[in-house]
């Protein structure tokens, strides 16, 4: 099939590879370039180096509101459009463009985690299970009919890193599968009953509240990790935090019980022992590492 993929960050890659690999890719959209540093260097997106990298036309529009956008989206006469954490709304002219729709890939077991974050979120909530859902898109959010689903079970010491990675590879294997299949596929209604969203990622929710229960912390620790990495600020400097387990340490939530042998601090119900840590402008490192040359 030819299709116009839709796609940004490094989630979408693989996937994209994936359907260069079975399908003719005409065409990528992905968000524009940023300017960064004192150099206004120009970053693109993981998707754009890759396309340009194999010679697929690539376009950064703002929005593609417009009537003059979706012509030139138009043109290049797909059978498909392939969506995988793309960043903006396709309005209704692009989801009926296709002669087959709009498909999108989306990292969680739908109607759960609908929206811009659900592998963190899955992880900071405590789930057990997440995982790849291919659904026909629709105009409202994440909302439209699953055409496919792969689970993965989320262990205790899996991190939102890792489930990035695990989920990017299901994702671009089950896409492949579930068009092979499309013709005989029966969408399946989502259950309204059973939606929540993944709200997106604020930087202010990555300083560490000890106020809250310890369990609650270190799945948040685990979530977050390697962004934007939970953190807590001492004697003024800022400690990234990356992994944490629990301590049966008793005291006043935000205390540091123990600084020198080990980092163990207070928590709301009682403490977590931190095993990896980043002081500023350092490389992370074991908690261990840290207390060799430094104490709290």
């Amino acid at each position: 099939m030819k299709i116009v993929f839709m796609g940004t960050p490094d989630f979408s890659v693989p996937v994209l590879k994936a359907l260069c690999q079975h399908h003719e890719v005409v065409a990528v959209y992905t968000r524009a370039p940023k300017e960064s540093g004192r150099g206004k260097k120009i970053n693109k997106t993981p998707v754009h180096l890759f396309a340009e990298e194999i010679g697929i036309p690539v376009h950064t529009p703002k929005s593609l509101r417009s009537e003059d956008e979706q012509a030139v989206m138009r043109q290049y006469g797909a059978d498909l459009g392939i969506v995988a954490a793309y960043g903006l709304l396709l309005p209704q002219p692009v989801l009926d463009m296709f002669k087959h729709g709009c498909i999108n890939v989306h990292a969680s077991l739908l109607p759960r985690w609908r929206g811009a974050a659900p592998i963190q979120r899955a992880i900071e909530a405590g789930d057990k299970k997440s995982g790849i859902t291919i659904m026909q898109m629709a105009l409202a959010l994440d909302a439209g009919d699953i055409l496919s689903q792969r689970e993965i079970e989320i262990t205790e010491t899996l991190t939102g890193g890792e489930l990035h990675d695990k989920l990017s590879e299901i994702g671009a294997e089950l896409l492949i599968d579930t068009l092979n299949k499309l013709t005989t596929i029966t969408p399946q209604k989502q259950d309204e009953s059973l939606v929540t969203y993944a709200e997106k990622v604020d930087k202010s929710e990555s300083l560490i509240d000890f106020n809250q229960p310890s369990q609650q912390l270190i799945n948040k620790i685990r979530a977050f990790n390697p962004y934007p990495a939970m953190y807590f600020m001492h004697n003024g400097e800022r400690f990234k935090v990356y992994s944490a387990e629990k301590s049966d340490k008793q005291g006043t939530a935000g205390e540091i019980l123990e600084g020198k042998s080990a980092l163990i601090i207070a928590t709301k119900d009682s403490s977590i022992k931190i095993t990896k840590i980043q002081r500023e402008g350092k490389q992370p490192m074991t908690t261990e590492e840290l207390l060799r040359g430094f104490s709290f």
